[in-house]
């Protein structure tokens, strides 16, 4: 039998200063039975760093969504799709192979890839001339202390504040705050 997804819910308030974005989200993520607390919240990262695309990207006039991640590979992490459906933005985490960021620049106008394991520089470096053609991709690093203290923030039901300014965010909730400060390697 089939293990079933743990649902969380989320209520993220961002404050993107950088972009001047401030929104409110209620969010539903399920948390896949092998997905980790740190994966779901660099998913959760991720969106509330790319949130302001909603209104820069799509007018106001797309949805910004949670995919169904490890239970399909096909799918992304988080994804910002316009009225007419086309996929504006797609996002992955962790330390996808090649192939499927390839598939991935072909379907998107954007591709954003998070890293955040402690061995991701390993990865990085096996894989990087494969990506640098790659014009529509983006690679971040989320510093893993970082990560992982962002992961300390996790709960079934959670209350996040995040804020963007100068490319950085803060993360907070009454379990504490992490302040990260994203690499790009691409």
């Amino acid at each position: 039998m089939a293990l079933k997804s743990t649902i969380y819910k989320a209520n993220l308030s961002i404050a993107d200063i950088d972009h001047s974005y401030y929104e409110d989200h209620q969010l539903t993520l399920a948390r896949h039975p092998s997905e980790t607390d740190e994966r779901m919240m660099i998913r959760l990262l991720a969106l509330a760093i790319n949130a302001y695309k909603l209104q820069a990207v799509c007018n106001g006039d797309g949805k910004l969504a949670f995919g169904a991640g490890l239970s399909d590979p096909d799918d992304p992490d988080v994804s910002l799709r316009d009225f007419t459906g086309q996929t504006r933005m797609w996002i992955e985490v962790g330390q996808p192979e090649d192939k499927p960021i390839m598939k991935a620049c072909q379907k998107a106008d954007e591709v954003l890839l998070y890293c955040f394991n402690h061995a991701a520089e390993v990865w990085w470096k096996g894989i990087e001339t494969k990506l640098t053609r790659l014009d529509k991709l983006q690679v971040w690093r989320v510093p893993t202390e970082r990560s992982q203290e962002l992961a300390q923030l996790a709960e079934r039901s959670m209350q996040l504040q995040a804020t963007v300014q100068e490319g950085s965010v803060t993360f907070s909730s009454d379990k504490g705050s992490v302040h990260i400060e994203l690499q790009r390697w691409k």
